[in-house]
């Protein structure tokens, strides 16, 4: 199958495009059709063309899919119970380990890794991109969450426990976020297409999980930026460990700023 064919890209299309349907229309019968429909067009341009192919896009495309069915198996309204909490880690958990496993174990292939560090030094873009993150989001992140409400979409965090909650909450999803967008989504697409192509469609299903998140009304102005930047990053570095750190950085921003929306006042670094 010739790589970045237009089939190629049809198909994985349709498959990223049920991440739009489930996340942030919640037309769930519409996400279960792309997800067949993409899946369906890859196994029929692979028998079409005869071809016993490897990497399989068929094979790769269906553990996309299961992935995103996991994550839709709950409701990502924010909250910080311990039952909230305990069905985030299942279903997030779930859709970085089980297409994993299937991928090592099943399919015999390795597909999905997770390269955390490499053994070179930080460049100074690299060093000098973490400290531009945070002068960033100081600057961007109070404006977009207070003025247009969207902080409102995380419960109020008002008492020692729930800010601790929280913290621990937003950190671990960001985490996550890129053991599944990007070590996994980014790096099966890449086995079939071009980097471009393949991080385009890795932040379509990026941004609608966030959207169903909490990052609603103009939020796609900044999630759909870092999305792509993030994939360049990991293309650039091909570390892991960095692209944590960056989300990790742009997350504690995000903590200081929603506490610091529920509770004014409390946190007087910021300029709204």
């Amino acid at each position: 199958m010739t790589k970045g064919g237009a089939g190629t890209i049809l198909a994985a299309s349709l498959v990223c495009a049920a991440a739009p349907a489930f996340f942030v229309l919640a037309w769930t019968w519409a996400g279960w059709a792309l997800l067949l429909a993409g899946v369906g067009c890859a196994a029929l341009i692979e028998r079409r063309r005869m071809l016993a192919s490897d990497p399989s896009l068929t094979r790769d495309l269906s553990l996309i899919g299961l992935g995103m069915l996991i994550v839709h198996a709950i409701s990502l309204e924010a909250q910080l119970d311990n039952l909230a909490m305990l069905r985030f880690t299942l279903a997030l958990g779930g859709a970085v380990v089980v297409p994993y496993v299937v991928s090592r174990f099943v399919f015999r292939d390795r597909a999905i890794s997770f390269p955390w560090r490499t053994r070179k030094r930080w460049a100074a873009w690299q060093w000098g991109w973490l400290v531009a993150v945070l002068v960033l989001g100081w600057l961007i992140l109070p404006f977009y969450f207070i003025t247009s409400g969207v902080y409102q979409n995380w419960p109020v965090v008002d008492d020692p426990d729930l800010i601790a909650r929280l913290f621990v909450g937003v950190g671990a999803v960001g985490i996550w976020d890129e053991l599944f967008f990007i070590c996994t989504v980014f790096a099966l697409l890449r086995r079939h297409m071009p980097n471009v192509t393949a991080n385009l469609l890795q932040a379509v299903v990026f941004v609608s999980f966030l959207w169903e998140l909490g990052y609603r009304e103009w939020g796609p102005a900044l999630t759909i930026p870092f999305a792509l930047l993030q994939g360049w990053i990991f293309l650039r570095t091909h570390s892991l460990a960095y692209v944590v750190t960056v989300h990790l950085l742009f997350d504690a921003v995000v903590f200081a700023v929603l506490v610091h929306a529920h509770n004014p006042g409390l946190l007087p670094i910021f300029l709204v």
